[in-house]
């Protein structure tokens, strides 16, 4: 006697075997490869920093590198781009807050000296002025971005000395564009020091005086 197959053929069951994807997924998250890329930049500059360095700073092998941002300066230019709209980000509120002159100013330097003085190993400084500054000598697109970051910081500057001269706190002879040029170079000097290992408090003496200077001593 022949006995009977029970197992029901693959059309009577009652799920259907769902396909496997094919494919495989993306192992990366585009921002987070940045951000490492940006913080060897930031660290090491343009130079001394090969493409093996950052493929193992981002976990990704050479060709996903080049697919993701392009070729190692195109990598770098975004690098820099993404750091300047984070400092950006970190400072616009201040820069829009009618505060008094003084205290703007201090809250200003302070949150700079948060950015210059971090990172894992020691300060990093600034972006701007420690790497890409270097870069603009012979590379005209990244030039063009380090002017402009120049200009867009004096002219925040002199919006807020504009402002603090229309209040009274500042006399009417003041220039909120020679005060602003004075604010960015001490923003400057503060960023080199920084790197340098300067300690926080002797960058913070830097600042007291540069603002006494730009707006008077504080009172009392």
């Amino acid at each position: 006697m022949v006995q009977k197959n029970t197992k029901p053929p693959p059309s009577a069951t009652s799920e259907a075997v769902a396909p496997k994807r094919r494919g495989r997924p993306r192992a990366y998250q585009p921002e987070v490869a940045l951000g490492k890329a940006l913080d060897l930049f930031r660290k090491d500059g343009f130079a001394a920093t090969s493409l093996d360095d950052l493929s193992a700073a981002t976990g990704m092998n050479r060709p996903s590198l080049y697919g993701a941002f392009g070729d190692k300066r195109e990598l770098y230019i975004k690098s820099y781009q993404r750091y300047r709209a984070d400092a950006r980000a970190a400072m616009i509120d201040i820069f829009k807050d009618e505060l008094p002159i003084r205290k703007r100013l201090e809250r200003i330097f302070a949150v700079a000296l948060d950015i210059y003085l971090s990172g894992d190993s020691g300060p990093r400084g600034c972006f701007t002025v420690m790497t890409a500054a270097s870069e603009a000598v012979s590379d005209p697109d990244i030039r063009a971005m380090v002017l402009e970051g120049f200009a867009e910081l004096d002219k925040s500057f002199a919006a807020c000395f504009r402002l603090a001269r229309d209040k009274g706190e500042l006399p009417p002879s003041a220039d909120p564009q020679a005060l602003a040029q004075i604010a960015s170079a001490t923003i400057h000097t503060i960023a080199i020091r920084a790197r340098a290992r300067v300690p926080r408090k002797q960058l913070e003496a830097i600042v007291k005086g540069a603002i006494d200077v730009m707006v008077g001593p504080a009172p009392g």
